[in-house]
């Protein structure tokens, strides 16, 4: 999962320090990378490296950054090398000069790659399927054979990308001489919405992969792309925007709702907060319906992302909702992180148990999901630690059952602790007394409630459904061999460091 952001400033400002804000707020979509692109009189102005994006750029850096148009990228990589090299934006400069950045996965970035290299003739420097994408790209928009491209020769070549490639993503990108586009594929599985902002000297325009980032910067909301659909904004503050795909279909990733998104994000026009609070409100009717003699005493969040529903469900058990776990922030995600021992370590350095609101009592703890369950097995026995009489666990999304591939590094299948066992078993694994899933059919209820434009959504961790139709058990195995810990880790020991382009280097 990936964050990304373009903006075009009317006024003719510069766009740098509104790029880095930008990258800051949306830093939850990927911590391992940043990189911000400028572009000003026929120049791009580059930086990126691994990092957060306090480290990756100083004050030096930023000075470089000239231009009134530009665009930012947040990383954590998916299955693959995770070297500075593959930090984004990727840019080439035939034809005219494009940098572009992506969130997602390419499921035929394979076969892509020997085509661009067999038949489009081009050169990959990474294993990046962000770099294969962008090469697609530029190679249909070379097929114009025109000296200058406007925005409809760039709504073609997105076209034709749509029909080459397969998978989850939503790019954005500079053209130089015609200003920023972006897209988002044909089932809407990663997010884009477009802001304006309103000045003395015009329309500004925002691209970013939640609202957050629009809200932070001053911006309103205009609207999100649809599926399949492109929007290019021009130097001068035109806007466009037009359907590239001949049958679109709303199918977007429901575990951008149940983990991803900030809380306060808008996410084609469903509330990820009250998306969540109804998450809590299913699993409270699931316990009344089959636990009816419950004994619990208090409900505690895992922070950060379960709170929303913890409360609700708390408010409708009328149980107390308390603060147990106080958390480092300086920690990242874990379900990330390479190794099950760093994942163990981590956990205990990321969380601290507050005695008093556990001793002598039966917790219920809630999470968003259980994804290996190293992280959920430590906070049991934590509880436990604490003093408490009875840990109970609810998660707030449904068994996570299979490989995600559409842009969440979730890990091989055998290393998912749902995969192949019941809940009971899955409860003696982490340690827990009861463990309460969350209903799919609940889930979905909670996430799509009162709209009329989204008739499904990608389950496809939950349910092994992938939408994009092409996804066979010879793909999942050969991922699985990219994702599992051992892969990783002899990757990182035994990957060698490519260097890439820095325009504005150290």
């Amino acid at each position: 999962m990936c964050g990304i952001v373009g903006i075009v400033s009317a006024s003719g400002e510069p766009v740098n320090q509104e790029l880095y804000d930008a990258l800051t707020i949306l830093q939850h979509r990927g911590q391992d990378a940043a990189g911000i692109v400028t572009y000003e009189q026929g120049r791009f102005y580059q930086r990126k490296d691994n990092g957060l994006v306090k480290d990756v750029f100083r004050t030096r850096h930023m000075r470089d950054l000239h231009g009134s148009i530009g665009i930012g990228h947040v990383r954590y990589p998916t299955a693959g090398s995770a070297s500075s090299s593959e930090a984004q934006p990727f840019y080439v400069n035939s034809p005219y000069g494009i940098v572009m950045g992506h969130n997602g996965n390419l499921t035929n970035a394979e076969q892509l790659s020997k085509e661009i290299y067999q038949q489009d003739q081009r050169h990959l420097n990474t294993d990046s399927d962000s770099e294969v994408l962008l090469n697609v790209f530029a190679h249909e928009l070379m097929q114009k054979q025109k000296l200058f491209v406007d925005q409809d020769d760039i709504f073609s070549a997105i076209g034709r990308v749509h029909q080459r490639v397969r998978g989850g993503y939503a790019a954005i990108g500079l053209v130089s001489g015609v200003g920023l586009f972006a897209f988002r594929d044909p089932f809407a599985l990663r997010p884009v919405i477009v802001g304006k902002r309103e000045t003395a000297k015009g329309t500004d325009y925002m691209v970013a992969s939640e609202s957050v980032a629009l809200d932070g910067l001053g911006f309103e909301r205009f609207r999100d792309l649809a599926p399949g659909e492109a929007v290019v904004v021009k130097q001068n503050g035109e806007i466009f925007f037009k359907q590239c795909h001949d049958n679109p279909r709303y199918s977007p990733c429901i575990f951008e709702f149940v983990y991803f998104a900030r809380p306060d994000s808008m996410i084609d026009d469903i509330s990820v907060y009250k998306a969540r609070l109804r998450m809590g409100e299913k699993m409270a009717e699931k316990i009344q319906r089959e636990w009816a003699d419950h004994d619990i005493d208090v409900v505690i969040p895992i922070p950060d992302t379960s709170r929303t529903s913890a409360l609700q469900l708390a408010s409708m058990l009328n149980k107390p909702y308390r603060e147990g776990f106080i958390k480092n922030r300086y920690i990242g995600r874990t379900f990330i992180m390479p190794g099950q021992q760093q994942r163990k370590k981590s956990v205990r350095q990321k969380l601290n148990a507050i005695d008093l609101e556990f001793e002598g009592k039966n917790v219920l703890l809630v999470d968003d999901s259980i994804v290996r369950g190293t992280t959920s097995g430590e906070i049991v026995q934590m509880a436990r630690d604490a003093g408490a009489n009875k840990v109970y666990f609810a998660s707030a999304a449904p068994p996570v059952r299979y490989p995600y591939v559409y842009g969440i590094d979730m890990p091989a299948a055998s290393e998912l602790v749902a995969n192949n066992r019941s809940v009971e078993e899955i409860a003696a694994y982490i340690g827990a007394d009861k463990l309460i899933y969350q209903d799919l059919d609940d889930l979905i209820d909670a996430v799509g409630a009162g709209t009329e434009h989204i008739s499904s959504f990608d389950t496809s961790c939950f349910s092994g459904e992938y939408v994009t139709g092409d996804i066979t058990q010879e793909y999942l195995e050969a991922i699985a061999s990219l994702r599992n810990d051992q892969s990783k880790a002899n990757h990182k020991n035994s990957a060698p460091e490519v260097v890439g382009l820095h325009n504005n280097a150290d």
